[in-house]
């Protein structure tokens, strides 16, 4: 490393010991199989060579991608070097060594567009770190627009001064197209398919390599145990590719089998409560109780009304924290929308991203962060933490997910702008960035790995990859329950499964 290095960027990336990554490197090799082997040679051979190029790793959970992951970081900093790891979600940025988020790390527009860029200008620090990185790893790939892939291409293109992919470095993306695709507001199946990142031209570009082995299976302790996993396994697979069930319109009807099901029982809705948060009141401040427990439903809605019944049976003093809203400075230039869009109609909005106008919590209560506060602390979107004192300004939770598990940590009120670009005007709203979660939505729980998982269905999966995300949040099957309930409110073993089959045709 030079001495004249003073940005903070390239001495946090340098901020780790050459020799313990020799160490991690040889551990991870020795226990490297042969399929992850070649992966992890030819990304290191144009690493070495320079010659730059996209690699996309496409393999299912359990594969080993984040292995890999840590196998090449561990490769590159045991030479001095630099890796910039991100992910498409917080959740997932935490697996990785030094992982932040995409739009954190390339500073990448919220909305993006066909001729968007990051916003890093030629010689500031970030343009630094990108022009001194070896290698760039991009997990959870599929979640994203693809415009954000050619916003960096574009960037590092300029940055870079060179006409090859993303500059000439070596960039390698990774992820599994079965899950959730890119949200587009109010879009078709064809604009969402459209949007993923295999429909881009870069992807003509772009290296396929598979991972098909699952190493949890390897991993299991008998051979009984083994062939239950690779059973659900294969199950859930089918599930992914849209092969299981009946396929009517496109959808498959999907039959659930009977040992995973809640029904004919007198409460199968309080069923599924007990099944994932057994004895609540007397584990509530246990602190490994929460981790790994959540009850999955697909819509905001859904969500609110298990969240809410939760508040109304937990002991305690409730406290109801109720937010600032106000219109954008740039909004307040005409005087009809100041009276239009007064502080009381801009209290009703709801939309993701923002918490809710009125926040009710008490002691105890689970709840998930939903933005990026400190990453290096583990609090970014999605971090789960407990309510443990609530003060008028301040909350202190304990965090309850990730590498921090049990720290305790302070939530300050923000000032959150909600990137809908739905709504006729911007607002701001000041309230902690938080909302309760013994139950979240499908694809807020997408990257997580859980141990209890209750799966809530008052209504159907609607886009593509949510039943396959929800199911493959557990390793076993008798780590899930689900609930399903007909048109007409009564229990039933059949669902309906969406798959954008198209999505896999050019892999």
């Amino acid at each position: 490393m030079s001495d004249d290095t003073v940005n903070r960027l390239v001495l946090d990336e340098l901020d780790y010991d050459v020799d313990a990554m020799r160490e991690e490197l040889k551990k991870y090799l020795s226990s490297i199989t042969d399929e992850q082997k070649k992966v992890f040679d030819d990304i290191m051979d144009a690493v070495t060579n320079d010659r730059g190029g996209l690699f996309f790793l496409y393999g299912h959970g359990g594969t080993g991608k984040t292995f890999i992951w840590k196998t090449l970081s561990a490769a590159i900093r045991s030479k001095g070097e630099i890796v910039i790891n991100v992910a498409s979600s917080g959740i997932a940025s935490l697996l990785l060594p030094g992982g932040r988020t995409a739009h954190s790390r390339f500073g990448l527009p919220i909305i993006v567009h066909e001729s968007s860029t990051c916003s890093i200008k030629q010689q500031s620090p970030q343009a630094e770190l990108l022009s001194r990185a070896k290698l760039i790893i991009w997990d959870e790939a599929p979640m994203m627009h693809r415009y954000c892939f050619e916003a960096l291409d574009k960037t590092m293109k300029s940055i870079l001064d060179s006409d090859m992919p993303f500059g000439g470095k070596v960039v390698v993306l990774g992820g599994d197209f079965r899950q959730i695709l890119p949200v587009v507001l109010k879009a078709s199946r064809q604009d969402i398919v459209h949007a993923t990142i295999n429909s881009s031209p870069l992807w003509r570009q772009c290296k396929v390599m598979k991972l098909n082995k699952n190493m949890r299976l390897e991993s299991s302790s008998s051979s009984a145990n083994a062939d239950e996993i690779r059973e659900f396994a294969d199950w859930i697979l089918r599930i992914g590719n849209g092969d299981a069930g009946e396929i009517n319109d496109g959808d498959a009807t999907i039959e659930i089998p009977d040992d995973m099901l809640i029904r004919n029982s007198a409460d199968p809705f309080l069923d599924l409560i007990e099944f994932v948060y057994p004895d609540l009141v007397t584990n509530l401040f246990t602190p490994e109780y929460f981790e790994g427990r959540a009850i999955l439903a697909p819509t905001n809605e859904s969500v609110g009304f298990v969240n809410d019944h939760f508040l109304s049976i937990i002991a305690g003093e409730e406290k109801v924290y109720f937010s600032s809203d106000s219109m954008c400075k740039d909004e307040l230039l005409s005087d009809v929308n100041a009276e239009i869009y007064s502080p009381e109609f801009l209290n009703t909005i709801s939309c993701s991203g923002i918490p809710p106008h009125k926040l009710t919590l008490k002691r105890g209560v689970p709840v998930m962060l939903i933005r990026n506060i400190d990453q290096a602390r583990g609090l970014c979107n999605g971090t789960r933490l407990q309510i443990i004192n609530m003060g008028k300004h301040v909350l202190n939770c304990r965090i309850l997910s990730g590498k921090h598990v049990g720290d305790m940590v302070f939530i300050p009120r923000m000032t959150l702008v909600p990137s809908n670009s739905a709504l006729p005007i911007k607002f701001q709203r000041r309230q902690f960035p938080l909302m309760v979660s013994f139950a979240m939505t499908i694809n807020k729980s997408q990257g997580q790995t859980l141990s209890h998982v209750g799966l809530y269905l008052p209504r159907p999966v609607f886009s593509h990859g949510q039943l396959y995300v929800a199911l493959s949040r557990v390793k076993s099957r008798s780590g899930i329950k689900i609930l399903i309930n007909s048109e007409s409110g009564d229990t039933t073993n059949v669902t309906n499964n969406v798959v954008y089959k198209e999505v896999f045709q050019r892999i």
